[in-house]
């Protein structure tokens, strides 16, 4: 079982936003937004720090992968 950011990836992009503003916005290095294109585990807080940015639920940026 693992995790996928996919729906992260195509939020960005539905809303117009570089990554590297969205990593601003809530305060994300790169070094996590590496391991997020990879499909790998980050932090929940991670997570609950990008759906206040992008004004969005859980659901909408991570899905797992069965």
């Amino acid at each position: 079982m693992g995790v996928s950011y996919k729906k992260l990836w195509m939020l960005i992009i539905e809303k117009d936003l570089k990554k590297s503003q969205v990593r601003q916005m809530a305060n994300v290095s790169a070094s996590t937004f590496s391991k997020m294109s990879k499909n790998e585990y980050v932090a929940l807080d991670i997570l609950v720090r990008l759906c206040i940015a992008l004004d969005c639920e859980l659901s909408d940026i991570v899905e797992i992968v069965r």
